[in-house]
């Protein structure tokens, strides 16, 4: 079929959703179906608005130049209605985070038009984030009109259906991965140190600095039996702030900051590490905390994020209520060696249930609950 992605940001533009709608559409073309991107963010390449191929697949950037390129397009709903009209999908995918204006105009471009439309939110909706955007009794009346709500988790969808108790059921349709992408030999384990990890964009929603502390926490409750040593990867605004405060309290041989890795540095990162820790609140999945799981490495995360859709507590890692629970954990898996390599030897011989072809499965239905016919 036609599937037609709608996303406010995409490549050039690196982060979780754009990387997600990208691997996506890729999986699905390569299925066979005929997959075009939709998106307001501009080309830095020879085309800034209009249609290029990027990875093998048609972008359609309906994009004007702003400051500090927002993804925003004061004609959205002209724009993507007439290229819904050219390029006649059997289904328009849109995702869309909190504040996603190209998205929702083009929900309402593709409603309009009658065309099958399946919405999904990646982000965690606090108390008054729909409300806030005026996004609540829009969406209620586009799903009048037949858009299908859905959320990449069950924490995800529970929040949005608080948000829009109108919009009936919100369907879950969780992000993908290809396990062989990140399986890893792990290095010799050593029961005198517990080597932590974590990857993430260093911005106050993902929690830098409380993780610094949270480490240094844990490091204190382990020592002197257990030194505990992490490498953070990644970059973003709170990384200076998390550096300056790990110098301050002495702890620069223990925290190491990578800057951003590619693909392969990641993995060597994790072959060389014990246990991946995330320290976020409003995380609507945690996709590198997925990859870590996949790879091997037991995850210690808080128990109200969507990462709970793939770690159950004891069995792929352990769920902390709060930051102190956080500290626990990371103590407990220091001192019980068993458990650790018990959470391991699970999570590197048995696959997630993300993986490419059963949320294909997933998406299939979901599709369908939304109108199309196949």
């Amino acid at each position: 079929m036609r599937i037609v992605h709608v996303s406010d940001c995409y490549a050039p533009r690196t982060g979780g959703i754009e990387t997600q709608v990208a691997a996506l559409a890729r999986r699905q073309a390569a299925a066979g179906d005929d997959v075009h991107v939709v998106t307001a963010t501009g080309g830095h390449g020879a085309v800034f608005a209009g249609t290029e191929t990027v990875d093998d697949l048609p972008v359609h950037r309906v994009a004007v130049r702003l400051p500090l390129e927002l993804p925003i397009h004061p004609r959205t709903g002209r724009e993507v209605g007439a290229l819904l009209d050219r390029l006649a999908p059997d289904v328009v995918h849109v995702h869309a985070g909190v504040v996603s204006p190209f998205a929702w105009g083009s929900v309402r471009a593709a409603t309009r038009r009658a065309v099958p439309t399946l919405v999904t939110v990646h982000s965690v909706w606090g108390p008054i984030a729909a409300p806030g955007f005026a996004v609540a009794d829009a969406l209620a009346r586009w799903t009048r009109w037949g858009a299908r709500l859905s959320a990449v988790s069950d924490v995800a969808a529970a929040r949005i259906k608080a948000a829009v108790p109108r919009a009936g059921t919100v369907l879950v349709v969780p992000n993908g991965i290809d396990p062989d992408d990140w399986r890893v030999v792990p290095g010799p384990a050593d029961p005198t140190r517990l080597r932590v990890v974590s990857v993430m964009r260093m911005a106050p929603r993902k929690r830098t600095l409380p993780l610094v502390r949270i480490l240094a926490a844990a490091a204190g409750t382990l020592a002197p039996s257990v030194g505990l040593t992490a490498t953070l990867v990644g970059d973003g605004p709170e990384r200076a702030r998390a550096q300056r405060w790990v110098g301050e309290h002495g702890l620069a041989d223990r925290i190491r900051f990578t800057g951003r890795l590619d693909h392969r540095d990641i993995l060597r990162v994790f072959a060389e590490s014990d246990v991946y820790v995330q320290p976020s609140v409003r995380e609507s999945f945690g996709l590198a905390a997925l990859e870590a799981r996949t790879a091997g490495l037991p995850v210690v995360a808080r128990s109200q994020t969507g990462t709970s859709q793939f770690v159950r507590d004891g069995a792929e890692g352990l769920l902390a209520a709060d930051d102190a629970g956080l500290v626990g954990a990371l103590a407990r898996l220091g001192r019980d060696r068993d458990l650790l390599a018990r959470i391991a030897t699970h999570n590197r011989s048995t696959s997630p249930e993300q993986a490419w072809p059963t949320v294909l499965q997933v998406l299939t239905q979901a599709y369908r609950s939304a109108g199309v016919r196949t």
